[in-house]
């Protein structure tokens, strides 16, 4: 498929604001900001049961703190994306982190469950909006040669934060209690806040993303094939492992520390699948998207027939790991090649495509989950994840003509 042609910003803003770049003290900077974000995202998937027992909800329910965020995240891409358009992306990203550090230290202290809510509605609005711009600053940081490198780390964070992040906090949550992993992670963005005051430099934007842009880019069929690959293998991973905890616990009969080193396993294999991916992409971006939808899919739908021992389940977890570690890197190069003059509207359709199937699959799971079964839940995220494979793989069907290999 080629490229398709896209419509070009409507704003530049003057050569003279550009910036020289920051070196890669700030690459690490943003990519420690990413972390945090993931990091506080996903860390309910660890401490579901315990929060659900303190505010007397069930797993389907507290789910709900999954859901939020990528609903804001949805919403707040594309908004605080082309409000800001103008504003120093220096100084959104620092304000940005100073109120995800905000919503920790209110999770912490909720007393009741409509407080931690409040908190993931912040999280959510931080998420959109420092991804969309945060992704994409790799170029602006570091000289031309070094740009790919840097990508591949900022894109890091995310495999990072379900192997440090998810495993530490459920850790934490069984020693100290579920509040206080919210109050660490509270203190650690604070001190990303200040890496990012430091070593980031001023970040006048270059070009300002106007909302014609990204209607434009939604009228491209590569973009619409990208949204929907997105959304059904996005909407396959979170359906199923926002519950992956419960599952363990019922149908693996893992306890808590078995679970935790489950789940840091889990993240080992997604860092290689995020950095293999990464190397791929290049080769063949539709054959290594396939592949992580197939994973994916053998992976879930084997879990209830295999995970029954914990050897099964082991292996199966570094499976959907590995798969799932390439997701973002897959689904942000879809993007970015179908949008290559407007790089930030691009990763603004990315992260909010992104967000909002999060928080569909978080909620369908949920209801599932409290109609059924852990497994049942499994097997439909399976099911959507082979439908993700047909809709990324390289053998397309051209009408009479048969089927033709696409490697666009």
């Amino acid at each position: 498929m080629p490229a398709p042609t896209t419509p070009p910003l409507s704003t530049d803003v003057p050569s003279g604001r550009r910036t020289h770049p920051g070196g890669w003290p700030a690459v690490i900077a943003v990519t420690l900001g990413i972390f945090s974000i993931v990091t506080t995202e996903i860390l309910p998937i660890g401490l579901l049961t315990p929060i659900g027992d303190t505010f007397g909800i069930s797993d389907g329910t507290a789910g709900l703190m999954m859901t939020l965020p990528g609903i804001l995240a949805a919403v707040a891409a594309p908004t605080v994306t082309v409000t800001t358009g103008r504003v120093d992306r220096r100084r959104m990203l620092c304000a940005l982190i100073l109120v995800l550090a905000l919503a920790n230290f209110l999770a912490a202290v909720a007393p009741g469950y409509w407080l931690m809510l409040v908190s993931r509605v912040l999280v959510g609005l931080v998420i959109g909006a420092f991804w969309s711009i945060g992704a994409g600053l790799a170029s602006r940081l570091v000289p031309e040669a070094q740009v790919g490198r840097a990508t591949a780390v900022i894109f890091s964070a995310v495999p990072l934060g379900s192997v440090i992040g998810v495993p530490a906090g459920t850790l934490l949550g069984q020693l100290a209690g579920w509040r206080a992993v919210f109050t660490v992670m509270g203190v650690v963005t604070l001190v990303v806040l200040a890496a990012l005051v430091v070593s980031v430099p001023s970040l006048p934007p270059v070009k300002v993303t106007r909302l014609g842009v990204l209607r434009g880019l939604l009228g491209t069929p590569r973009v619409r094939v990208g949204l929907a690959a997105t959304f059904l293998v996005v909407m396959a991973h979170f359906g199923t492992y926002t519950y992956v905890t419960p599952f363990l616990a019922e149908v693996t009969h893992a306890g808590p520390r078995t679970i935790t080193l489950f789940l840091l396993a889990y993240g080992v294999a997604g860092i290689a699948g995020n950095f293999l991916a990464g190397t791929w992409v290049r080769r063949d971006l539709r054959l290594t998207y396939t592949a992580a939808a197939c994973l994916l899919a053998f992976a879930t739908l084997l879990l209830p027939v295999l995970a029954t021992g914990r050897l099964g389940a082991l292996v199966l977890l570094l499976v959907w790991g590995s798969a799932y570690g390439a997701v973002p890197v897959c689904s942000q190069t879809w993007f970015a090649t179908a949008a290559p003059d407007a790089p930030e509207a691009g990763t603004v359709l990315f992260t909010s495509s992104f967000q909002a199937t999060l928080s569909l699959g978080a909620l369908a799971g949920g209801t599932v989950l409290d109609a059924t079964s852990t497994t049942v839940v499994m097997v439909l995220g399976g099911c959507i994840a082979v439908l993700a494979a047909a809709v990324t793989a390289p053998v397309r069907m051209w009408g009479r003509g048969g089927a033709v290999l696409d490697r666009s």
